[in-house]
């Protein structure tokens, strides 16, 4: 609790003791002449006034100012000025103990909102401190020229390129690269994982991430207004502004829902004195339960607690909520459409398979790498890594990039061409297309019958086809079962877009169990396809991207999503959920929290209308008393709060 949830607790503690022992008082006064009370009808009311107005000030004197300084700013039909009106009414007709009582309770209530939001923002406040208070420069000494010193500075004032120092156990202040040192990096702060991350020279490094074990030093790669934790918190602070449809109708429900009901108090109570046999008093009474149980508290407290809450159970799994309307509209979602690429597979490449010809698939591989190993191409990368040993390269001679097409090599004084089936063809080599999908890379043996391919004199006899190799991107592992989670979640429609070619996509698509696919898309093709599925849909359509050349189609969706956004200026600025790892199994847990949230919200609305409205009948017509009434208004409202808080509870 903090101190001012301390301080209300022992006021509401302090006002039920004296509560408690007034009502004793008066009771033991009724039954004994020890204790008398004046016989006089008007001193005895006075007396009564003053000995409950001190557990009334006690815990309700925080109200009534705030109710007094509404009206003078002209805000006159609030929460606040509902309570004055119904415990001064009570005092007013004589329910003593009703004024204390209700105000008591009511502020029982205000209590478990502060705690209940004091719980919401702790998940997002804990997301706020990320934010380093300095950041460690090293920059040259004035007095030793050329050495460098430590210069402690605000994050805000280290320039790009400049060298951070980073001890254990501080934060990363500023995005960058390391140049020296290793370590291992802690970011549950920003992608929800727990486990820490090993660094060393060469690696990227993000802003709000924990140094765990050794002293690093990074050089910086963005100002600390474009690094990832500003952007972060940027996107948190203003997560509130944007509210869900549900809090906008409560917001003008409540501005014309409160004038109404004092209006009807005023005319019930009315009705009652002058058409019916009650007194003035009883008239009033029925007023006042009327007014006590309209209190909108129950949806004015729970029903943005409920996203509030949602958003910060969705910020401790690493994943930011843009706003409560996003939320809601998650929770709508029913179609979602996947990339490929860097979604649903890693978007780096492998070998999966090895078809030698005539030669082992050790040599095949052998004789790739070497090929390969001058080049920086994904597809060349992923060869020498399934080479696995040490590459001699003194083995490799002459190599001839042949564009869009392979590589000429001389390894160990002969010819070789590593490629595309197109290179094989201008070789004249007797190849075979591979029956399996994915990327292919060709090996052939001798030179080319294509004098422009080959230096030597051009041979009759074809190359000789060594065999193949496929390569494809490799598949998140967990991707399936994210799949399967998703419509666990209610998700009726599971769509992948790609730019790769059908084989392909049908394999991954199979693979992992999309329900529809389309290949070889471009990026504006993308963009129609989404287009078509707006047209034809149900519900809303959520687009999953990784955030960094699928703007478009993000920000054309019912709801975007990027992965992997870490340190992505086009994710956090296209989307409106941020996933701040690359992990698949993120946005059925996503969809659970949004899908949550929102039910709760129309369960507190309706619960509490429905309890209300029967309340307020049931007062109008005599037969509820002013201890329903508060039920109606603060009991309610404790159980709204406490439906509320079930949002934390959503697991992944």
């Amino acid at each position: 609790m903090t101190k001012k949830q301390k301080k209300n607790l022992k006021r509401i503690i302090t006002a039920a003791v004296v509560l408690g022992l007034l009502l004793l008082l008066t009771e033991v006064s009724a039954i004994s002449s020890h204790i008398p009370f004046p016989e006089n009808a008007i001193a005895r009311r006075i007396l009564l006034t003053l000995l409950f107005l001190v557990p009334y000030l006690i815990v309700g004197y925080d109200v009534v100012l705030g109710a007094f300084k509404k009206i003078g700013k002209g805000q006159i039909f609030d929460e606040e000025f509902l309570m004055m009106l119904a415990t001064i009414g009570a005092f007013a007709i004589g329910e003593y103990p009703e004024a204390p009582g209700v105000m008591l309770f009511y502020q029982v209530g205000e209590l478990f909102q502060s705690i209940a939001v004091g719980r919401s923002r702790k998940s997002i406040s804990d997301l706020m401190d990320i934010c380093p208070d300095s950041a460690t420069v090293l920059r040259p000494s004035e007095e030793n020229e050329g050495k460098l010193e430590e210069t402690e500075v605000d994050p805000s004032e280290v320039e790009i390129g400049e060298t951070v120092l980073v001890k254990p156990g501080e934060k990363v202040p500023i995005d960058g690269i390391i140049v020296e040192g290793t370590t291992a990096l802690n970011t549950a702060a920003l992608t929800g994982e727990s486990i820490p991350v090993d660094k060393t020279i060469g690696d990227k490094c993000f802003s709000g991430s924990i140094n765990m074990t050794h002293a690093i030093k990074i050089r910086t790669t963005a100002a600390y207004e474009d690094s990832t934790v500003a952007k972060i918190l940027e996107l948190v602070e203003n997560s509130t502004d944007k509210k869900a449809r549900s809090e906008n109708f409560i917001t003008r429900f409540s501005r014309f829902y409160t004038p109404a009901v004092v209006i009807c108090a005023v005319l019930i109570t009315l009705i009652c004195a002058l058409f019916t046999n009650l007194s003035v008093s009883q008239s009033l009474y029925r007023g006042l339960i009327f007014l006590m149980v309209s209190c909108p508290c129950a949806l004015v407290v729970s029903v943005p607690l409920s996203f509030f809450g949602g958003i910060g159970a969705a910020s401790r799994q690493g994943i930011l909520v843009k706003g409560s309307n996003f939320l809601e509209g998650l929770a709508g979602v029913d179609t979602i459409v996947l990339d490929k690429t860097g979604t649903i597979t890693e978007g780096r490449f492998a070998v999966d398979a090895v078809h030698p010809n005539e030669i082992d698939a050790d040599e095949l591989i052998d004789i790739a790498a070497l090929a390969e190993s001058r080049s920086n191409h994904p597809v060349a990368e992923s060869i020498v890594k399934a080479h696995g040993t040490h590459i001699d390269n003194s083995r490799l001679g002459e190599v001839e990039e042949i564009a869009g097409k392979g590589i000429r090599a001389i390894i160990d004084g002969e010819t070789y061409f590593v490629g595309n089936g197109a290179l094989m063809n201008e070789i004249g080599a007797d190849f075979h297309e591979c029956h399996l999908p994915g990327t292919i890379v060709h090996v052939a043996r001798g030179n080319a019958r294509n004098s422009n391919l080959c230096n030597n004199v051009t041979e009759e006899k074809a190359p000789e086809y060594l065999g193949h190799i496929v390569i494809n991107d490799v598949l998140k592992s967990g991707s399936k079962e994210a799949l399967t989670n998703l419509r666990r979640a209610g998700v009726k429609n599971v769509v992948m877009l790609t730019g790769d070619n059908e084989k392909v996509a049908e394999k991954v698509a199979g693979d992992v169990g999309v329900d529809t696919y389309f290949a070889g898309l471009l990026p504006a093709q993308k963009v129609e396809k989404l287009e078509a599925l707006l047209e034809k849909k149900t519900g809303n359509v959520a687009f999953v991207g990784d955030g960094i050349n699928d703007a478009p189609v993000l920000t054309r969706a019912d709801i975007g999503i990027a992965m992997g956004a870490l340190g992505s200026d086009a994710a956090i600025e296209a989307a409106d959920v941020v996933l701040m790892n690359d992990d698949l199994a993120k946005i059925p847990v996503a969809v659970k929290i949004a899908r949550k949230t929102l039910r709760i919200v129309k369960e507190n609305i309706t619960f509490s209308l429905a309890v209300k409205i029967g309340i307020m009948v049931l007062g109008a017509l005599g037969i509820a008393d002013m201890k329903l009434a508060v039920f109606g208004d603060v009991g309610v409202m404790i159980l709204a709060i406490l439906n509320a808080l079930r949002v934390h509870r959503t697991r992944s």
